[in-house]
Order: structure tokens, then sequence, then C-alpha cells
């Protein structure tokens, strides 16, 4: 039986299909030629990641599919319950990438609140001719510890994240329409543990309480984030959105950046990917990275051996 990885999929992962007795193909196939490809191959489940979509027309095109598979949580780029209606099985991974995920965040907030962002650009600059200005410039940074961390969202992602505020020394609070209550288990190097209760509050009682905030969100029609919720935050905040394109305003952002309200923030997703508005790319006050969230090693390998195992127990 085929499995094709349109997108990619870890050696772990290709490892443990090829020794259950599947062939494991790794081209990357234009979306074009995708129905096509798997018929004539005749592909019994198909991997996807963000780039490639899985319609109706290729759900009803191609009869010999069984399984599509999402390396990772979102599911948006897949007609999913047209696909379940049609009997094929759709799987994803919603658990494999939630720290690498949290990890990011706070490699963003820390890098926001000591500019590491701008003096990583300007030292090569200037940092030979200008070197008591640029520390000057920013030697007004914040600590983390003691601040307030409003997670909208508190999904695997969101708690993932709030496991990382908390070994920071930070308040959590955080919005869930769909969850009171959760209970977080931090692990230790040393096997000891300990257990945080959090209880969710309104998302108006995030906005107004937050120091720092971290979206965690699906994707979704309306802005989670717009005019009316920025106008909520307090005074200087600081933003992260490592969840979708389209959940957050950026015109609404780059406004809030401009009048202070925002003071800085950082964005792994864009309404306009992969061409995110220039705004956007030349805003000192942004920190940016390429949707890389769920791109580590580790999460990878999660992925790959977390959609071989579902595999091999649908499939057997």
């Amino acid at each position: 039986m085929k499995v094709l990885a349109n997108d990619g999929v870890s050696q772990s992962g290709i490892d443990a299909l090829e020794k259950a007795g599947y062939e494991v193909i790794t081209t990357t196939v234009a979306q074009e030629q995708l129905i096509n490809y798997i018929n004539e191959k005749d592909i019994a489940v198909l991997l996807v990641r963000s780039a490639t979509t899985v319609r109706k027309d290729l759900i009803d095109a191609c009869p010999n599919l069984k399984i599509i598979g999402r390396g990772g949580v979102g599911m948006d780029n897949i007609d999913v319950e047209y696909a379940r209606e049609k009997g094929l099985s759709v799987i994803n991974t919603p658990a494999a990438s939630s720290h690498s995920v949290a990890e990011l965040v706070f490699g963003h907030l820390y890098g926001l609140s000591r500019y590491l962002h701008n003096s990583n650009r300007d030292m090569p600059l200037e940092g030979d001719n200008n070197f008591k200005g640029l520390k000057k410039a920013y030697a007004k940074g914040t600590e983390l510890k003691g601040k307030t961390l409003g997670v909208l969202g508190f999904g695997r992602i969101g708690q993932a994240t709030a496991k990382v505020a908390l070994g920071a020394g930070m308040k959590v609070i955080a919005f869930d329409p769909f969850l009171e209550t959760a209970n977080l288990e931090l692990d230790f190097f040393d096997g000891q543990t300990v257990k945080f209760e959090i209880k969710t509050i309104s998302k108006e009682d995030v906005l107004k309480q937050a120091d720092f905030i971290t979206l965690h969100v699906p994707a979704q029609k309306e802005y989670v984030i717009d005019e009316a919720e920025f106008n909520m935050m307090k005074d200087g905040v600081i933003i992260a959105n490592a969840a979708r394109g389209g959940v957050l305003n950026e015109v609404a952002l780059v406004k809030a950046i401009e009048s202070g309200k925002v003071s800085r923030a950082a964005l792994d997703v864009f309404e306009k990917e992969p061409k995110p508005e220039m705004q956007l790319l030349m805003n000192p006050a942004l920190s940016l990275t390429p949707h890389t969230g769920a791109a580590t090693n580790e999460a990878q390998d999660r992925i790959g051996t977390e959609l071989a195992s579902q595999i091999i127990s649908i499939l057997g």
C-alpha cells in the first residue's frame, strides 16, 4: 500500500511505515497534478501539511484514497466533514507540535521584551560607530517574571504555552469558550512535578488584565482580535500570534502600534501568506518568523511517528 507525503514527513515516520510494509513516496506533486498522480500511483494515504489542499474535487476524483493525514493541528486546508462523509479517515497530530509552538512564542516574547529583534538588525550596521547610542536605545527592557500572560484559546498549544509561562514565573490567565478549567502538570528534569489549576475567565477580562497576550485559536470567519479588542488592552501590551493568519486584524495591529496601545508584537502567521504585507515586514515594532511554529526536529519526529501509528492502526 502506498503513502504519499506530499509536503514531506520525518524519517522516523517513514521508517515506521516502511517497517509495517507501506511504500512511502515523498515526491512533492504540484496541486494541479495531484489528482492524476494519486490515481496513477494508486495512493491509499495522502499526508499533507499546510502547503497542499484537499478539497471536494480531489476527494471525489480519487476513489482509492482511504486516509487523509495532516501533519500538525489545524485542518482548514482539508474538507474534513466531506471526506468523512465519503468514508475516508481524516487524521492529524494535535499534540505533537504543541511544545515547539510554545517555545517559539517565548522566543519572540523574550526577544521583544529586550529589543533583541531590533538590536540584532542594528548591531551589524551601527555597532562599531554607535555602540553607546544603541545601548541607550535598547536599555529599557522588561522582564517576563511576575508579569501576566493572557492566553486566548486554551487547547493543547495554549496549555503548553501556559506551562512555559509558569516555568518563567509568570501569572497565567486564559479564555476559552469550550473549557472552564485546565489542570496543568509541569515536569522537571529530576522527576519532580508541580500541578496548577487554571480556571478560564472572559475574553474581555483577559484583554484588560494581561501584560502579554498570545493567540492559540483555530481559523475562523471573524477576527478574534480587532480594533475593539485592542482598545480593551493595557497600554504598552506585547502580543504574539502563532495561531493562524486572519485571527488578528493586521491593519488594526499597525494602528495600535502607532497609537502606543501595543508596544511590540510577534507574528509567525499572516493574513496573506506566503506574501505578507510590506508594512508588516518593515515595521520595527514587529518580531517576525515565516510560519515556523511547529518546525523543530523534535516536533517533526513526533508528527511523523504519530501519523504512522494512526495509519497502521486504521489500515492494519
